[in-house]
């Protein structure tokens, strides 16, 4: 007899999505789990829908305004767009939402900031 499971992880909230333009067209980034924390991007075990990140030497690090673009990581790249599970320490590929709306107040993190002019204060487009 297999021993079978069943897991869940993450109620899958896409209320940040504002449109569903740019869903079908979602690229595929690898995940630098080294440069999330735990605690912070997925305390649940989980990185979260709507998770914005940037491109680093080719590979998904958090997002952060903060660090403008000294290296990077200040360069708003898209936004993880269905809930990611992490194992161990791996690297992993990830769909990446890189064109549409999105609701920002719906953003996973309450310190996200819009790099982009936005059509209101809870829209923004981004391309």
């Amino acid at each position: 007899m297999p021993r079978l499971s069943t897991e869940t992880i993450g109620g899958g909230d896409l209320s940040w999505l504002g449109s569903s333009h740019g869903i079908r067209n979602a690229r595929t980034e690898t995940i630098d789990i080294s440069t999330f924390t735990a605690n912070t991007h997925y305390p649940n075990g989980y990185i979260p829908a709507g998770t914005p990140i940037a491109i680093v030497s080719g590979l998904a690090v958090p997002y952060d305004v903060t660090v403008g673009t000294t290296t990077g990581a200040g360069i708003l790249a898209g936004f993880i767009l269905t809930d990611q599970k992490v194992v161990g320490a791996t690297d992993f590929g990830a769909p990446v939402l890189d064109h549409g709306r999105i609701n920002t107040a719906k953003v996973p993190y309450a310190s996200f900031v819009k790099p982009i002019t936005a059509k209101d204060a809870t829209t923004c487009v981004f391309a």
